[in-house]
């Protein structure tokens, strides 16, 4: 072998030795910047999953809620009125209710109505079962805006209707409308209602603002010679405002105005003279306003149980310059809803 070829074979094998070499520094170079990038991004943060705007909704004394879930709600009211006499009446309506949530957008729902009345003179008191309400919620939220749609129909079956119906289950549940306006569609024992609504509302900030719109279409089913409603059809819309506001995680203060009137103009049967009288236009509508705190406590991981207290007032035709006591209700509502 000559002297060139020997020169040229070292010259190639230290190219060759020094190509590798240069391989291995760049992909160790490129694997230690990887490792200097990745060691050198700050920690990622703990995240705290962002507490649901449902949890810090305010639910409504009177209005429907916003949201849906698995509820199970005992709402009573104790109410002093006077009657169309003048004498003071009292009266206890207390409602059940049960919801199930079957998906992210809609709950189904029944309420059970029972009621008591403490009337002037032993042979009107009385107590009753309501028409029970059945029906469906439909929840869309967007953002901190939440819609809700509601339809149901009450079932004709509570006691004191019919054409000889018990005189003290019937006073009774005239009683019970007046003590709970907004759940009179199930105090009105003789007639099936329709009822559809929506609920808007912004739960955001731990402010809850809300407003509804309902309209009610009654059917008479029975009763037809009996005292009370003689109409077969009659209707009437209902108006809801609700605020309120969460001082903490665990109180909120809050206050709802609902209002109602009929469309049509009711008649009843009187029972002194057996003649039928048209409602007067000073009962044609109503307004209830009722304003308390509720609590806020969690029950195992996902349940909560909020009860509340408020403070209820009916206005008639006077407004606020009527009588603390009037031909509607001034009472106090106790309200155990419990979401699981």
């Amino acid at each position: 072998m000559t002297t060139i070829e020997t020169k040229s074979r070292i010259a190639l094998v230290l190219t060759l030795t020094a190509t590798a070499g240069l391989q291995r520094a760049a992909y160790a170079e490129s694997n230690a910047g990887q490792v200097e990038a990745v060691t050198s991004a700050p920690p990622p943060s703990a995240r705290v999953p962002a507490s649901d705007p449902a949890l810090r909704y305010s639910l409504p004394w009177q209005l429907r809620p916003v949201t849906i879930g698995n509820l199970a709600r005992v709402d009573s009211v104790a109410a002093v009125f006077n009657d169309g006499q003048g004498n003071l009446d009292e009266a206890v309506a207390t409602v059940v209710t049960a919801s199930y949530q079957v998906n992210g957008n809609w709950a189904p729902m029944i309420r059970l109505g029972f009621v008591g009345n403490d009337a002037p003179g032993e042979a009107t008191d009385g107590s009753s079962f309501a028409n029970p309400l059945v029906g469906a919620t439909y929840a869309h939220a967007l953002g901190g805006y939440r819609l809700a749609l509601f339809g149901a129909m009450t079932l004709p079956v509570g006691t004191g209707g019919g054409d000889a119906p018990n005189i003290r289950a019937a006073k009774t549940n005239a009683a019970s409308s007046t003590a709970r306006p907004a759940d009179d569609a199930m105090f009105a024992v003789n007639y099936t209602t329709a009822i559809a609504g929506a609920d808007f509302a912004y739960v955001n900030h731990g402010l809850t603002a809300q407003a509804e719109a309902t309209l009610l279409q009654f059917v008479r089913i029975r009763g037809e010679n009996g005292i009370g409603a003689t109409d077969f059809f009659r209707a009437e819309a209902a108006m809801g405002l609700h605020l309120g506001y969460f001082i903490g995680s665990h109180f909120s203060l809050s206050s709802d105005l609902h209002y109602r009137r009929w469309l049509s103009h009711p008649t009843t049967l009187s029972a002194a003279t057996g003649a039928r009288v048209a409602l007067s236009d000073g009962d044609m509508a109503s307004t209830t306003v009722a304003v308390g705190p509720r609590f806020h406590f969690r029950v195992g991981k996902q349940g909560w149980i909020r009860p509340g207290i408020s403070f209820v007032r009916g206005f008639d035709a006077r407004g606020f310059g009527a009588p603390l006591l009037t031909g509607q209700a001034t009472g106090v509502q106790v309200d155990v809803p419990v979401v699981f």
